[in-house]
């Protein structure tokens, strides 16, 4: 008689395809699902793990950073493996994975973003914040962009969510104060010449319904250079918006307040601005030369959808506002990969509750799932992930009893990988690489150094194997 998979004798195979915050929570879920024996490889396409905690946190939020304090305990399982700097597409396929797993998990983010469509986008000085982003912290996708903020004085931030006040954050922050972190050195160089004074934040909604969260906002007011400034015209609520925050959390009230506060003290009186503009949305990005000059934004009025929630119906009304930058922060979204089906509308990796689907609307396709961001769309925040994680798990659990399962005939990944001449990280090359950048970091007077390249990065784990 055959062992069941999952038994202490079959261990249940299991690829988790992505190494951020939902790759390591569903790989916990799986260690402590009972009665379930489970071997989990994990494979990043980077030589490093941690995805968006590393390569997407700013630099200056180091306590979320410590977050991977907890994936490495979950790595510590006897069960785990780890391959870096493995590309689905060039150095594993679907088909390879099939004939190795019992179960796949899809934990691979959404690594593009959204555009706004208007006329302008493709000028020079138009970025994304996932470009900028990716570019001040190190990831190695990011490393030659350009951000002339050496010849910059006015930015603008399409977008109020948290991205955009990291971004903004970061450009009014003193690079003194971002010296110490594990900021990129290239980005921390181009910053030390920025003559960036005003941020001007644009939001197609009201105040009520911003989305940066409070302690966002209010990091940006405390910083010793930057006044966080907003008019008592766009900081005042309307009607319709009083009535829908007495059902909001509190944390919707806390911003409402922080704003109207700030409104009262006008200017202030810091060498730079952030300033918070609602109810406009940019309809034409205005180029000299090639190079973006100006925003033209139109200007809106909020009315009550049938659900009572406030939604922004343009005016005619316009106004241009001179620029030197432009930072889309719209949102992210997924990347289609090679042999899984992806929901181009969604901008998602198509599935029911964790299962994912042959198609978009089509039948589920056995032994595939999806977590995080893929799976929902960029939502919430790091924590999020531990409970949408722990529900695709309980799904595979629901399948392993029914023996909804591929069926591997392969069971050593990693000869494969040798056979075809991979060179993947493993968990013991990332703990040396880590000890490494902790110590380079030491020495150069911040909490962490960071190689900006894949190949700088390889040049080093393979100087620290020898």
């Amino acid at each position: 008689m055959s062992s069941r998979p999952g038994s202490p004798d079959l261990p249940l195979r299991v690829c988790i395809v992505g190494s951020g915050p939902s790759a390591f929570y569903a790989a916990e879920a799986l260690f402590k699902a009972a009665g379930v024996n489970a071997r989990v490889d994990m494979f990043d396409r980077l030589p490093t793990p941690f995805g968006l905690v590393r390569g997407g946190v700013a630099p200056d939020h180091q306590n979320i950073k410590s977050v991977a304090k907890v994936y490495n305990k979950i790595a510590d399982h006897a069960g785990f493996n780890f391959f870096g700097n493995v590309k689905i597409g060039r150095d594993l396929d679907a088909a390879d994975i099939e004939r190795h797993y019992h179960m796949v998990v899809w934990a691979i983010g959404c690594e593009s973003d959204n555009r706004l469509g208007i006329p302008g986008e493709d000028l020079h000085g138009v970025h994304s914040a996932t470009e900028f982003v990716g570019w001040y912290n190190g990831h190695p996708d990011f490393r030659d962009r350009s951000f002339d903020l050496a010849a910059a004085t006015r930015v603008a931030v399409v977008g109020n969510g948290n991205v955009a006040m990291d971004v903004s954050r970061i450009l009014l922050e003193s690079p003194a104060a971002l010296a110490p972190t594990d900021i990129a050195d290239h980005a921390l160089a181009m910053l030390r010449k920025s003559h960036v004074r005003e941020v001007v934040l644009l939001g197609r909604r009201g105040p009520a319904q911003a989305a940066f969260s409070p302690k966002e906002i209010e990091e940006i007011a405390a910083l010793p250079e930057a006044d966080v400034v907003v008019t008592q015209a766009e900081a005042a609520l309307d009607e319709f918006s009083a009535d829908w925050l007495e059902r909001q959390p509190r944390s919707t009230h806390r911003n409402v307040k922080f704003l109207t506060e700030q409104a009262k003290q006008g200017e202030g009186h810091k060498p730079k601005k952030l300033r918070c503009r609602f109810l406009v949305a940019p309809v034409e990005l205005q180029g000299k030369a090639g190079r973006v000059a100006a925003v033209r934004v139109q200007h809106a009025v909020l009315e009550p959808d049938q659900s009572g929630t406030p939604r922004p119906r343009s005016i005619d009304r316009y106004e241009t506002i001179p620029v030197d930058l432009v930072f889309k922060s719209i949102g992210y979204r997924g990347v289609p990969l090679p042999g899984l089906a992806f929901d181009d509308k969604k901008g998602i990796v198509p599935n029911v509750d964790g299962r994912v689907l042959q198609a978009p609307g089509a039948a589920v396709r056995a032994g595939h799932y999806v977590v995080g961001w893929a799976k929902r769309g960029p939502t919430g925040l790091v924590g999020t992930n531990s409970p949408d994680s722990k529900a695709t798990v309980e799904k595979m659990l629901e399948d392993l009893q029914h023996a909804r399962l591929l069926h591997p005939n392969q069971s050593d990944i990693a000869a494969f990988l040798r056979s075809k001449g991979v060179d993947f990280v493993s968990w013991q090359d990332w703990q040396q690489l880590d000890a490494w950048e902790l110590q380079q970091g030491t020495a150069k007077g911040k909490c962490r150094h960071k190689e900006p390249t894949v190949e700088a990065l390889m040049a080093t784990v393979r100087k620290l194997r020898a």
